[in-house]
């Protein structure tokens, strides 16, 4: 086991670690993450941007697996902790319709058949969404 699966929420807010404010996606959303990197030093935020093909809560070592393709059809995946304090801020692009967990059948996929299908709301199903959020809210 890692050292980080020892850790508990608690004992990373007295590390001095905020809680993280990071707005909710799921698996097939296309997501934008915004993350420090330095050199020479300097500090500068680099943005990548993929769909979430796997998410996996342990705690405080839990991460998130985020997959694009880049230039000549190369698909790149990259791993992010949720807790990692070089993730500035995270933005949700599109929501994916998904019925799947995991989407590592997508490694397999060339072209357009490796695409997401991006889910349509409507006002309908966005009020709906509400007022089950505003329920459980109550509870």
């Amino acid at each position: 086991m890692s050292k980080a699966a020892f850790y508990t929420k608690e004992t990373i807010r007295s590390i001095g670690m905020q809680n993280r404010e990071l707005p909710t996606f799921g698996i097939g959303d296309t997501i934008v993450v915004s993350q420090s990197i330095k050199e020479a030093g300097k500090e500068r935020l680099q943005a990548f941007q993929g769909n979430v093909i796997a998410i996996h809560k342990k705690g405080a070592s839990s991460t998130f697996i985020v997959r694009k393709i880049a230039d000549n059809s190369i698909a790149v995946e990259r791993i992010f902790p949720f807790f990692s304090p070089l993730i500035k801020e995270i933005k949700v692009l599109s929501k994916g319709d998904v019925r799947r967990a995991k989407l590592y059948y997508l490694r397999k996929k060339v072209g357009k058949a490796a695409h997401v299908k991006q889910l349509v709301e409507t006002k309908a199903s966005i009020a709906k969404r509400k007022t089950t959020e505003k329920e459980a809210v109550t509870e």
